[in-house]
């Protein structure tokens, strides 16, 4: 089986130099391909990166990219944003001349967000593309982990879908033997009803033409053949190295439709349950096939 699931999760993480980081690649299903990112500041490159990778692995699903990166904080230079620390003092001032707070302390100023800050400026453009390489590269390392996923979903379901279509033959096969009956129960209740209505004024020919046409348009062998044909169709697609899933979906709409006028032309009540059966087994293979990429 080469089917694929649409479900799938991978982490990786990686450091270079001063850089560490983490990219968690997941996806969900969805009825074309969707790739979303989120990245840190500076590193604008991976997003194409992760969305070409992405384009070359899946046809399929939703697909979520996360990115976080940190550098170590004693590789930047660290300063004091007077500007900041400018004006938390300035806010604190109103309050602390009404009487209603303490003057404000420097460890609690140097603690507020923004005042002290790390710069990036002695970084070196050089060591910034490397980092980013290797951020890249795990990119695409936690995407072909996300289609191995994808995949391993894929095995399961295909044995399921397999199964489903195992299930749906035979019941086609129990129709096919209940199918002959059909002919024989149109002539009787046609007659004993006609007999009913007519009396004896009803000649058998009448009874014999009327009962045939009945019979004719009856006819569920038609029906039977096609479910036949749609089950081997649904074989060749969960073989094929190809996305099947959006194929799998319109064959599924066939099965139910021949299933549907089954039912419908169905006179005994065997047949009947075959084909209420048979729905409800295409309705279990609709669903799993929803999965499928």
């Amino acid at each position: 089986m080469t089917v694929s699931g649409m479900t799938g999760f991978c982490r990786l993480e990686g450091a270079a130099g001063a850089w560490t980081w983490a990219v968690e690649a997941r996806s969900v299903n969805g009825r074309n391909l969707d790739v979303r990112f989120r990245g840190p500041p500076g590193f604008d490159a991976l997003e194409q990166t992760a969305r070409e990778a992405a384009g070359t692995r899946f046809r399929r699903g939703q697909i979520s990219v996360n990115v976080q990166g940190r550098r170590a904080e004693s590789a930047g230079q660290a300063r004091v944003n007077v500007a900041a620390l400018d004006r938390y003092v300035t806010l604190c001032e109103p309050f602390v001349a009404a009487g209603r707070a303490q003057a404000p302390r420097m460890d609690g100023l140097l603690a507020l967000r923004g005042v002290v800050e790390v710069g990036d400026e002695d970084e070196a453009p050089e060591v910034h593309a490397a980092a980013e390489g290797a951020m890249a590269a795990t990119v695409i390392q936690a995407l072909e982990g996300l289609k191995k996923a994808r995949m391993e979903e894929g095995n399961a379901l295909g044995a399921l879908l397999s199964g489903f279509l195992a299930r749906i033959e035979a019941l086609v096969c129990a129709g096919k033997g209940e199918a002959g009956t059909q002919p024989a129960l149109i002539k009787e209740r046609f007659e004993r009803r006609l007999t009913e209505l007519a009396g004896d004024a009803v000649s058998p020919e009448r009874i014999v033409q009327e009962a045939a046409a009945m019979a004719l348009k009856a006819d569920v062998r038609e029906e039977l053949d096609r479910l036949s044909s749609h089950l081997d169709a649904g074989r060749a697609l969960l073989a094929q190295d190809a996305a099947a899933g959006r194929r799998l979906d319109f064959l599924t709409q066939e099965l139910m439709r021949e299933a549907n006028t089954l039912c419908a032309k169905s006179a005994a009540v065997a047949l009947t349950a075959i084909g209420l059966e048979l729905k409800a087994t295409v309705d279990q293979f609709r669903e799993q096939v929803q999965n499928v990429e």
